[in-house]
């Protein structure tokens, strides 16, 4: 991850990849003109270094030159294209072919055309490195193309945000999510999580995600979510892990502007915790830790027999269903904790003393995340 300015880029396409693009565009380029001298034209600024690395690339005789566009402001691309260096050679009858770093809407093409209508050139064509099919809004034809990309804001490899990361030999794709701060909360029966999670959910401005919640309010709403995983329930088996992650998915969407989420109840498998991690990137973010509150056995099986005497819970009123529950959550957990270990996002928080101490204790691991 960098940092440019006041936005967050993510690693996009690497140098290697961009040098097999280069060199593809290259190969087909030189086939197609054979003997004949092209004339590459890079529109400046962001087509410098693809300039200079395609030239140095190419087996034949060629010439170069530049003109010099705008058309960016800040990460949008503006319909006002400015020519602000123009060519100073004589193109009559010449094979011109136009290097350009990126195609987005079109917007420049347009401009281009118009210039090279006016230099009575034997032929245009237009190659780019990196072009966004989504984007483009023009008919002009493009005639080769390294490699297509989503509508998304790229730095490096001659192209900038606002003057910075013009050097960088790779591309990074912009962070759309800025900052936000994802927790894996997990705990045994009787350690307080849920309590837990409602004043850490207040305090640092999350919204809880508890599995079960989400569960109960697509059945009992009847969603097309909430009935495919009826039927599965109705049958005895395990909802699939996909139609989880894709409730979760929704409550994620609903909450897009938020600060972040605990999650609670999920994931229970490395599968799950796998799923968890292309969904949260899939939204330009990422589980930043699992936290799990540590609790002696003989405490919890305490804890739950006193709430059982409240909570009309039969789960909490028998012991053996009670360890059995725990055995469980550990069986579970040991599975997890090495996947986000293995990632170095495993916190273990002891669980035992009051709710403000436990408390002060987790938000110490959150603070120094």
């Amino acid at each position: 991850m960098i940092k440019l300015h006041d936005k967050y880029f993510k690693p996009f396409i690497s140098a290697k990849e961009i040098d097999r693009a280069l060199q593809r565009l290259v190969d087909e380029i030189a086939e197609d003109v054979g003997d004949e001298i092209p004339v590459f034209v890079g529109i400046l600024n962001g087509s410098f270094m693809l300039t200079s690395d395609f030239v140095k690339k190419y087996p034949n005789t060629c010439e170069v030159t530049f003109i010099k566009l705008a058309s960016y402001e800040g990460v949008k691309s503006s319909e006002d294209i400015q020519r602000l260096i123009g060519l100073t050679q004589d193109l009559t009858d010449r094979t011109v072919i136009i290097l350009e770093d990126i195609i987005d809407t079109g917007n420049t093409l347009h401009e281009v055309y118009r210039i090279f209508k006016n230099e009575k050139v034997k032929s245009l064509k237009i190659a780019t490195l990196f072009y966004k099919p989504e984007a483009y809004k023009k008919d002009f034809k493009l005639h080769y193309v390294g490699i297509e990309i989503p509508d998304k804001f790229i730095v490096g490899y001659g192209l900038d945000y606002d003057g910075l990361g013009r050097n960088l030999p790779e591309v990074y794709q912009i962070k759309e999510t800025q900052h936000m701060t994802n927790l894996v909360l997990f705990g045994p029966p009787g350690a307080g999580k849920g309590t837990q999670a409602e004043f850490l959910k207040e305090k640092y401005n999350l919204v809880h995600i508890s599995t079960g919640d989400v569960f109960r309010y697509n059945m009992k709403n009847e969603t097309a979510l909430g009935m495919l995983a009826k039927s599965y329930i109705e049958k005895g088996g395990l909802v699939p892990d996909q139609v989880t992650i894709d409730m979760l998915n929704a409550e994620v969407e609903k909450n897009a502007d938020a600060n972040g989420f605990i999650f609670d109840g999920f994931p229970r498998t490395n599968a799950q915790a796998d799923a968890l991690d292309k969904l949260m990137d899939s939204k330009d973010s990422q589980i930043n830790a699992m936290i799990a509150l540590e609790v002696d056995d003989e405490v919890l099986v305490n804890r739950l027999l006193e709430r059982g005497k409240t909570s009309g819970r039969k789960d909490d009123a028998d012991e053996t269903v009670i360890r059995n529950r725990i055995k469980v959550y550990y069986d579970e957990t040991a599975i997890l904790k090495d996947f986000y270990a293995g990632q170095d996002k495993y916190f273990g928080v002891d669980g035992v003393g009051s709710i403000e101490n436990i408390t002060v204790r987790l938000s110490s691991v959150i603070d120094n995340l």
